[in-house]
């Protein structure tokens, strides 16, 4: 007879400390997280879900300021901890507790790795294995706000609840595919990457249009997108609250010298003008007195490279040759994007060639498997 799941609500030190030094005892944690993100650069902690089979414990960061133990636990490396697609739930612990996971596997990356696709949902996931249809109605509800609705809570509690039940076949079936290795590296990419810091003044070669920008004006771009970024953090508002990636790139592009010229830019919105305008403006006459400053290279669009689509569509069919023989999805060897590293850094575009640990196709469980074959392939077929 299956024991009885104990739920309880985490509000003061004394429970917190208690329940996370029962879950340290534990091999295997089922976790997530609910927060807010809608007018803030950083997430908003909510509430803190952790299941180990025995006690379902919903923490209250609302009421407690100080996570110490649960961050604690996080990091502990004797306990394998599971949770589905936690992108954003990385985000969290690194804003929230500056806490970098230890020993975490995304149940999304496993289902990806059993033929699910890349991004199989969580109520998706359940359903699959259990037949139960999850009501996910409280998903965009305001986590912050107290008192939480039984609603609220019985949606929280589900979240662990059913993750937890599904985990002895989850794991024996990555087990018994031969791909929890390279699931586990894959979940360790993705934090290395969420807790690697962003190069502020790399940022303009996100921007859609940079490409257009000749040297001078990439510098201005560059200058824009440092600013904003550090505004946004300071304010803790989100980068496009803060200015549009089209009025940067117009204003870098025509260099005003005025606030009123600025509103007459085409492609400037009209809001940033009004909000920040004088602030851009200041930007841009002092990137237009750094004389001697290194300006950024000219971008080139991987797209129009000589001879792209044919290589791209070279590249792709041998990706499928190598996934055919592995039983894995092409999209789990490797997506458009990280294609596109590859090819980038291969025919050492925009400064890629010096970034090789970019490249997940020669990373990690993708390099033996495919990445060396690649890489030989493409040497002896791009002539």
């Amino acid at each position: 007879m299956q024991a009885v799941l104990e739920k309880i609500y985490v509000e003061d030190a004394q429970q917190l400390n208690l329940i996370c030094q029962s879950y340290a005892q534990a091999d295997l944690l089922a976790i997530d997280t609910e927060f807010v993100r809608t007018r803030t650069l950083y997430p908003k902690l909510g509430l803190i879900q952790i299941n180990d089979g025995k006690t379902l414990a919903l923490i209250d960061p609302v009421a407690l300021p100080d996570l110490t133990p649960f961050w604690q636990l996080m990091e502990n490396p004797n306990i394998v901890k599971v949770l589905h697609a936690c992108s954003e739930d990385l985000e969290v612990f690194l804003t929230a507790g500056n806490c970098r996971p230890v020993n975490l596997i995304d149940s999304q990356i496993i289902m990806a790795f059993l033929g699910h696709g890349l991004s199989l949902g969580y109520a998706a996931m359940i359903a699959h294995y259990t037949g139960i249809e999850l009501d996910k109605s409280e998903s965009r509800t305001d986590w912050m706000k107290r008192p939480l609705t039984e609603k609220q809570l019985e949606y929280a509690q589900a979240d662990v609840e059913h993750l937890f039940n599904i985990l002895p076949k989850l794991m024996a079936e990555i087990e018994q595919s031969g791909w929890l290795a390279a699931a586990q590296q894959e979940s360790e990419l993705m934090i290395e990457r969420k807790f690697t810091a962003i190069d502020e003044s790399q940022m303009y070669k996100n921007i859609k249009m940079a490409w257009r920008l000749n040297p001078q004006q990439l510098y201005r771009l560059q200058q824009l997108t440092t600013w904003r970024y550090q505004q946004a953090k300071q304010k803790d508002r989100p980068i496009g609250f803060i200015a549009k990636d089209h009025t940067l790139v117009a204003l870098a592009q025509h260099n005003p010298d005025n606030v009123g010229a600025m509103a007459r830019i085409e492609g400037v919105e009209q809001l940033d003008i009004r909000h920040k305008g004088r602030a851009m403006l200041f930007v841009l006459k002092q990137a237009e007195q750094q004389a001697n400053a290194e300006l950024p290279a000219q971008i080139i669009r991987l797209d129009e490279y000589p001879g792209y689509k044919q290589n791209f569509k070279k590249v792709k069919s041998f990706i499928a040759l190598v996934g055919t023989e592995a039983e894995l999805l092409i999209e789990n060897l490797a997506s458009k994007k990280q294609i596109n590293q590859f090819l980038s850094w291969y025919f050492k575009l925009n400064g890629a060639e010096n970034n090789v640990h970019l490249v997940d196709i020669m990373q990690g469980w993708r390099k033996p498997l495919l990445g060396d074959k690649l890489l030989a392939f493409v040497e002896n077929d791009f002539k």
